[in-house]
This record gives C-alpha cells, structure tokens and sequence, in this order.
C-alpha cells in the first residue's frame, strides 16, 4: 500500500480532472465558449508526454555512459555480467518511456484536433505548432524502427541511445521554439497571448495543475508496467 500511494494520487487526480473538467466553472470567453475545458486533457497530456521523452531522454544517456564503462571492465566476468544487466535495464527504461511518451502525444494530438474543429474549423489547418507535432511524431517513430532494425541487440540499444538524444532536441525544435519564431494561431506562440495570461483563472488553476500531475503519474504507472511486461518476456525467452 506504502509503494502504491502514487498511483491511488494519479487515479484521484485525473477522476478530479474528468469530473471538473465537463462539470466546472470557466470563462465566457468568445470563439473558445465551452471548449477551453479541453484545456484540462489536450495541454495537460503534453505536459506528461514531454515527462516522458525526458525519463526516456535521461535513461538513454545513462546506457551511453554505462555502455562505456562496461566496455572498460569487459575483462572482469562478474563485472561484466552486473553491467550487462545495467545496461538492459536503461535501455529499456528508455524504450517505454518513449513509447508511453508517444501514445500521450497521440492523445494529446487527437484531442487538439477535435478542439481545432470547433474553434478554428478544421481538424488540421497550417499551423506551424501543429506540423512540428506531426514531424515529431515521425522521428520519434523512426526511433522505434531504428531499434528492431539491428540483430545485435547491444549494437541497437547503443544507436538507438544516441538517436534518442537528437529525437528530444527536434522535439523541442519543432514544437517549443519554432512556433514561437513565426505566426501561429496556438496561444502563445507567433505573438499570441498564452492561457494564463487571459483565461486561465484561479477555477481552471484548481484543475488545470492536478491535472498535469494526474496525467503524469499515470504515464509513469503505465511506464512501469511496461517495464514489468518487458522483463516477463526477457525471461521467457
């Protein structure tokens, strides 16, 4: 119970978020009207992918230093072998992070897409925030055929590793700094206003925080279960 209680704090938060979410309070405000409570579900699962991308970022640098060091005590079996098993649980602490960090992204997506019918009338306009997302999700799928492209299994955890690392700078390129260098109909981007600046009261503060953090721990959760799956199948094979 004492190792669970996060998980029991994901599951309340994002129940909190839902029922907040489409039950309370927020601004009148003209074109968004009742679809800024999307902002509860499509901002806040961005914030929890990118948490993500940054264990998964994190975990990749860590099998690149490890990957070093188990090189330089090859010689030793023992230490050899403690490495080796090192190794295996970074690279796949990194894989499933990037894999629940992308399934985020997609709901992310497909939830902007819908707020994007109702407020801009399309599901995809040309909008720089939007087709960096699209770019993102390319890479960060090329990094998954990268890994299943080697046999050695050594051989591609250590290039997807590497790739991972330029996979998160692109990330933060295409959606986090290039929007902001031109036009773009998102809030705060291309000299747009950001919600907390004209809408995000202190109602959708309440919810719009506990959100971002439900929404975490969940991903985390879902992360951890992916690890216990991962190794169940190390171990049948």
């Amino acid at each position: 119970m004492k190792m669970s209680w996060w998980k029991i704090a994901g599951v309340i938060l994002v129940i909190y978020t839902i029922v907040m979410g489409f039950l309370g309070e927020v601004p009148k405000l003209a074109i968004l009207h009742e679809t800024i409570r999307n902002l509860y579900f499509h901002v806040t699962m961005w914030f929890a992918m990118i948490a993500l991308l940054v264990v998964s970022l994190v975990y990749s640098i860590k099998h690149l230093l490890s990957d070093g060091k188990s090189t330089a005590q090859a010689g030793n079996a023992v230490d050899s072998n403690s490495w080796s098993n090192l190794l295996l649980k970074n690279d796949t602490v990194a894989a499933e992070a990037a894999h629940v960090g992308m399934f985020l992204g997609l709901m992310g997506l497909f939830t902007g897409m819908l707020w994007a019918q109702f407020t801009w009338g399309s599901f995809w306009v040309n909008d720089p925030k939007l087709n960096g997302t699209a770019v993102t999700l390319l890479v960060y799928t090329a990094y998954f055929i990268l890994r299943g492209s080697f046999n050695d299994e050594n051989k591609s955890a250590r290039i997807s590793a590497v790739y991972n690392i330029f996979a998160f700078v692109l990330m933060i390129v295409f959606i986090g700094i290039l929007p902001r260098m031109t036009d773009s109909l998102h809030p705060g981007n291309g000299g747009n206003p950001a919600f907390s600046n004209y809408d995000l009261d202190s109602n959708m503060r309440m919810v719009f925080y506990p959100a971002v953090i439900g929404w975490t721990l969940i991903g985390v959760w879902m992360l951890t279960l992916r690890i216990r799956i991962k190794k169940l199948e190390n171990k049948i094979q």
